[in-house]
């Protein structure tokens, strides 16, 4: 046995082995490197932080748990964090459910020229800057200008206030994020679809299936994957909410709009208080990791895999 392991080790440091495995650790370090100065790093620092209190002008003192037990009695959080998950629930349905609608219809039996002409429409919004879109929406959404209103006062509807109202500021939000999405997750399912055995709706079609009944025994559960899939990035997505907020209503009116990594840009940069800032940092962490497992958890039951 000593001889084996004496000889395994001489073949594992031997010259070839030595360059080989010296070749690989230079093909991997700069994404290790990548890895450990933006993302490892700063999760480190956010860490330490959240125990202490730091004002970037003066040295950081250690407090322990005080910045989390700061956040039980903070109203405003609670808001933004609610404001956050109506975000997210909304955002997520409305770009996973159309975006598999859209697929679906995209998918039929039509002219290739057509059929890629309305994939590219609704793609492009995926490929125009967020910042530039919400702009342009800000425009639209105005009242007593805006686009939107006109074609609504065209069929008897008053203007509505949809930045200014406290009511109307987060639907606001929701109709861009669906508006410039929906075509990337339209693509994904469609790459979905196209990955489904045509034997399978011919079996369909000669038993005398529906449509209807073909999309939801054979279509949607063959896709279930490609949704899980879907739910699981856009909820990601939805949780990091932000430069549409800015652009659209800057959180307004009040707090009405405003979304938790908004919260936590303010209360670390503007109101300079860094602890609470990495500690809001780590509980947006927190319920994005519980959420995306319990997504997991839950697939079991619905996500089907041939």
């Amino acid at each position: 046995m000593t001889s084996i392991a004496n000889d395994a080790a001489a073949g594992w440091f031997s010259p070839q082995n030595r360059k080989e495995t010296i070749a690989g650790l230079l093909f991997i370090a700069p994404a290790l490197i990548g890895f450990a100065v933006f993302v490892a790093g700063p999760m480190a620092a956010t860490v330490v932080l959240s125990l202490m209190k730091y004002d970037l002008f003066s040295n950081p003192s250690f407090v322990g748990l005080a910045n989390f037990e700061a956040m039980l009695d903070d109203r405003r959080l609670w808001k933004v964090l609610g404001n956050t998950a109506f975000f997210a629930v909304f955002a997520v349905a409305g770009n996973v459910g159309l975006g598999v609608v859209l697929a679906v219809l995209l998918n039929r039996n039509m002219s290739k020229t057509v059929q890629y002409a309305y994939r590219a429409a609704y793609f492009f919004p995926s490929l125009v800057g967020l910042i530039f879109v919400a702009v342009i929406w800000q425009f639209l959404f105005q009242r007593d200008i805006g686009v939107i209103n006109y074609y609504l006062g065209l069929v008897g509807i008053e203007p509505v206030r949809w930045l200014s109202s406290a009511r109307n500021a987060l639907w606001s939000v929701i109709i861009l994020d669906i508006w410039k999405n929906v075509g990337f997750a339209m693509l994904i399912a469609t790459a979905g679809l196209q990955s489904i055995s045509k034997d399978y709706y011919d079996a369909a079609r000669v038993d005398g299936s529906s449509s209807l009944r073909t999309f939801w025994q054979i279509t949607l559960p063959l896709l279930s994957p490609t949704i899980l899939f879907l739910l699981t990035m856009n909820t990601i997505g939805a949780f990091k909410v932000f430069e549409s907020i800015v652009v659209l209503t800057n959180g307004g009116p009040g707090d009405a709009s405003r979304s938790l990594v908004m919260y936590i840009y303010e209360q670390g940069f503007k109101s300079f208080n860094m602890g609470y800032a990495s500690a809001i940092s780590l509980l947006l962490l927190t319920i994005t990791v519980i959420v995306t497992a319990i997504q997991f958890a839950l697939s079991k039951r619905w996500a089907f895999y041939e």
